[in-house]
């Protein structure tokens, strides 16, 4: 606070003054913190408004912050798998892997032609689709990211950018659209659901992770500035969206600050007009 005192205009430590007075119970404080910060955050970089709105005093934009995200995982990168797999016992892959290895026997899929990896990080679920498609490609909003998964050599093609723009540029091509602890960050689930289907090949299937709760709201903003989604308001995006659930589970993803998170794993598949029920 003396600091800032002698320098107002920091950005930097307005926020660090808000986190320091979160996490000692001060809300109050962060939210004046925050306020003074919002006045500084015109590129949205400090996610001041997912911040404010996550304890009631504000209102966040729809749809990803994406200078907050970006920057966030710029800066994440260098220890990001050291820190989320070796700390958190993040589990996401490996947990969507299974459901998708289990959908491919039901379909006798030996191998597919195109999978795209959405916030595909630093190839983590990459990994794990590579051996299952001739091709794949990834999109993710920080550079840093694309960066690493560039340098492990799994990826076919990788684009800088966001991930409902990167699937309107597509035909209708995919056959398979993965979406591992992304969507988390982006909100409400319709807009990306509709790009994703307009992007799969009839018969398609997406496999995609969200953090959960029960209650009746689509969508809310935890104060870890993810979102977490609704159950049952989940299964009707689903179904609005033209998709059809093979697989919905309920499973601990990661842990954060020592408690574990719970989330869903979903597969679900867009018809294909052309097959009978029991072929699709």
């Amino acid at each position: 606070m003396q600091t800032l005192e002698l320098a107002p205009d920091w950005a930097g430590g307005w926020n660090l003054l808000g986190t320091y007075c979160e996490r000692a119970g001060d809300i109050a404080g962060a939210i004046s913190a925050w306020r003074h910060l919002e006045a500084l955050d015109d590129e949205g970089v400090f996610g001041t408004a997912l911040k404010l709105s996550a304890h009631g005093a504000g209102v966040a934009r729809e749809g990803t912050a994406t200078s907050y995200v970006e920057a966030l995982f710029d800066q994440y990168a260098p220890r990001f798998e050291a820190s989320l797999v070796g700390k958190l016992g993040y589990q996401v892959p490996e947990l969507l892997d299974g459901m998708i290895e289990a959908e491919m026997q039901r379909q006798r899929v030996a191998r597919w032609s195109l999978a795209l990896d959405l916030g595909c990080g630093t190839g983590l679920m990459g990994e794990r689709l590579r051996g299952k498609v001739e091709r794949l490609e990834g999109v993710d909003l920080s550079a840093a990211m694309v960066a690493a998964a560039r340098r492990k050599g799994i990826y076919d093609a990788l684009e800088k950018g966001e991930l409902v723009q990167f699937l309107q540029s597509r035909v209708a091509g995919a056959d398979l659209i993965t979406a591992a602890d992304v969507l988390i960050y982006c909100g409400a689930l319709p807009p990306i659901l509709r790009a994703i289907v307009a992007a799969l090949r009839p018969g398609g299937l997406v496999a995609l992770s969200l953090e959960a709760h029960d209650g009746e709201d689509p969508v809310f903003l935890r104060p870890s500035l993810r979102y977490a989604h609704g159950l049952a308001a989940t299964r009707v995006a689903l179904a609005d969206a033209g998709l059809h659930v093979c697989q919905f589970k309920t499973a601990t993803l990661r842990r954060d600050r020592g408690a574990p998170i719970t989330g869903m794993l979903v597969v679900a598949q867009k018809p294909d007009p052309t097959l009978h029920e029991d072929e699709a």
